[in-house]
């Protein structure tokens, strides 16, 4: 009797144990991003002057990627948004991130897309000290999604493109369902938001919470 009483509670501790072990193996740690533009190198010119580096200033979460000192105005048909930071390096196209929020404020209608996906886009106008550029497209609020490299997908039994939850806690406490996988061995684990999204669950920079995979 006491033998099949251990055997239980080793199998108790066993179960408990895996339970703690997959909490913690999938969570993922939180970026929450702030409205920004990447350039090309041509519309940096037109926008700074012929040629222009741009000045990196702060590392960002993904490997090679920066916030710069420069920053730009974007000008939509209502109004206009001054000091919103340029991220680097050079892209191959143009691209401006904002919030749900800001599509009232500029008079713009961007819609929900994953970075470099323009297509059919909106347009915005970018103001620099040396010039102006009119994107066509370009303008778009990002989808929310996670980074991971290839051993991260694999850990976390999920592939490129697909579709999962991330469960927050506290008081604010709610699960953002839409969070696209992107995995690349470029990339470092982390999940982007934006501020409004960050804000409505009370979350600040670096939270870790549940990756939920249906």
């Amino acid at each position: 009797m006491k033998n099949l009483e251990n055997k239980a509670y080793l199998s108790m501790l066993g179960i408990s144990f895996f339970i703690f072990f997959m909490f913690f193996l999938m969570r993922v740690p939180i970026g929450i991003s702030n409205r920004h533009v990447h350039l090309s190198q041509a519309d940096a010119n037109t926008l700074f002057g012929s040629n222009y580096e741009l000045t990196p200033m702060k590392e960002l979460s993904q490997p090679g990627q920066y916030a710069c000192a420069e920053t730009l105005t974007i000008k939509g048909p209502k109004w206009e948004l001054s000091k919103v930071r340029i991220l680097g390096p050079y892209r191959k196209f143009s691209q401006v991130e904002i919030m749900m929020g800001d599509n009232f404020r500029l008079g713009t209608q961007a819609p929900i897309r994953e970075s470099g996906d323009l297509e059919g886009s909106a347009g915005i106008t970018l103001i620099g000290p040396a010039g102006e550029v009119e994107l066509k497209q370009g303008l778009i609020v990002a989808k929310r999604h996670i980074h991971m490299s290839v051993a991260d997908a694999q850990d976390f039994w999920v592939h490129n493109g697909q579709i999962v939850k991330v469960k927050t806690n506290g008081t604010r406490a709610l699960v953002f369902d839409e969070v696209v996988i992107r995995v690349d061995d470029r990339f470092a684990l982390d999940m982007h938001i934006d501020v409004e999204e960050g804000n409505a669950a009370g979350l600040q920079q670096g939270d870790w919470w549940e990756l939920i995979v249906d």
